[in-house]
């Protein structure tokens, strides 16, 4: 069911957001060669509690972690483990909080060291397809317009777009309507309407759509083991236009990035 949002209830929602992305932004200094995905799950859920979240993801049905962390070829869904990472991966961390009865939920896939120029390029455009269907997450349109945007952008690449895995509303549970499928048809599905929260979130692979679940219940891989790249935003419709929660303005700090992609997608008072 989509639970329509009160502009007070948007900024309670800002707030869960914010801490996400300051926990993504804190990983982000941490990410390199030799460092564990258990260490990072660590640092994670300790800045979360110090900051009066709950980890959102952490016995989530039945998670048995803070963070989702997914490298190389792994889709979303990774269980953190004491294998080192390794110069050239990449790796996507999936982070979400609750805060005062309401829920944030955001990734971005991370470089670890000096990573493969088809890699780079998989990333740039999947980073790029999330701001393509923010842009149709307007009042007036439809859930195949945002869907279809993305798949339309990342298929013209050569790129395999996930079908089974999607993108969702959230509020005060992590998963409410309407899922958010990243491909589809223009004019087709749930009307969006002011007051709608989302998380929106393309999973892209560099080879074929079509992926694995593992016995684990949990990690999701490519069918080709070809990398797979994830980058999720929550957005508000806030006068009938797409608004940001998170950013990754903490990761870009971090990294030393400048970037000017979320402008347009700010409040008025930013």
């Amino acid at each position: 069911m989509v639970k329509i949002k009160t502009p007070e209830e948007i900024e309670i929602m800002r707030e869960s957001a914010l801490i996400v992305s300051k926990t993504l932004g804190l990983i982000a200094k941490e990410i390199k060669p030799g460092v564990t995905t258990l260490q990072l799950d660590k640092i994670a859920e300790e800045f979360i509690r110090d900051n009066a979240g709950i980890p959102g993801f952490l016995g989530l049905y039945d998670f048995p972690n803070t963070l989702c962390m997914s490298p190389n070829q792994q889709v979303v869904h990774g269980i953190p483990n004491n294998k080192p990472l390794e110069n050239g991966e990449i790796i996507s961390v999936d982070c979400g909080v609750l805060k005062n009865g309401y829920y944030g939920d955001h990734a971005y896939t991370f470089e670890v060291g000096e990573v493969a120029p088809e890699t780079k390029k998989l990333l740039d455009i999947t980073k790029q397809s999330l701001y393509v269907g923010i842009r149709e997450f307007k009042a007036g349109n439809r859930v195949g317009d945002v869907g279809f945007a993305i798949q339309q952008f990342c298929e013209a690449e050569g790129y395999g777009v996930v079908r089974e895995l999607v993108g969702h509303g959230l509020g005060k549970k992590m998963h409410e309507g309407p899922e958010m499928p990243n491909y589809g048809k223009r004019g087709r599905g749930k009307k969006f309407v002011e007051g709608m929260v989302v998380a929106i979130e393309p999973m892209i692979n560099l080879g074929t759509r079509k992926i694995v679940q593992h016995s684990d219940g949990w990690t999701i891989t490519t069918l080709d083991n070809k990398p797979s790249a994830h980058f999720e935003h929550d957005v508000a419709i806030v006068n009938g236009k797409p608004q940001l929660l998170s950013t990754f303005d903490y990761i870009y700090e971090a990294l030393g990035i400048k970037s000017n992609e979320e402008d347009e997608f700010r409040a008025a008072s930013n």
